[in-house]
């Protein structure tokens, strides 16, 4: 079985920064993307980043400019700068297209960690 296992968050203040990480382990052969999304209180979910294999990158326009997403094959990371309060929500890893070793193919996602931007 594939799992996906997020860290990272936590609380910051307003200018701030973190940086998420997720790392994807089983028996995986290959992810086509991997990417972050997210979902704020009384929002739905949403796309925040996502970058592919070949390393083509993908961002909301909320987080252009303040966000880089990276990638080392099975693990990928979101350095989150200038942080502000509409940045809180629960963050989650995604890893699209996983072909795994018995040549199954499947879409997996993290448990979440929250990111509180609050004064």
């Amino acid at each position: 079985q594939v799992q996906l296992v997020e860290s990272g968050g936590g609380l910051v203040q307003p200018g701030g920064s973190l940086r998420l990480s997720c790392v994807a382990s089983g028996s995986i052969f290959r992810i086509n993307a991997m990417g972050w999304y997210r979902q704020a209180p009384g929002k739905e979910r949403e796309l925040v980043a996502t970058i592919t294999s070949g390393a083509d990158t993908n961002y909301a326009d909320s987080v252009k400019g303040r966000f880089t997403i990276s990638r080392d094959n099975t693990k990928v990371y979101l350095q989150m700068n200038s942080l502000k309060p509409e940045d809180t929500a629960v963050y989650y890893c995604n890893a699209d297209r996983v072909a795994t070793l018995r040549r199954e193919y499947l879409e997996v996602w993290g448990q979440g960690t929250l990111v509180t931007v609050s004064s």
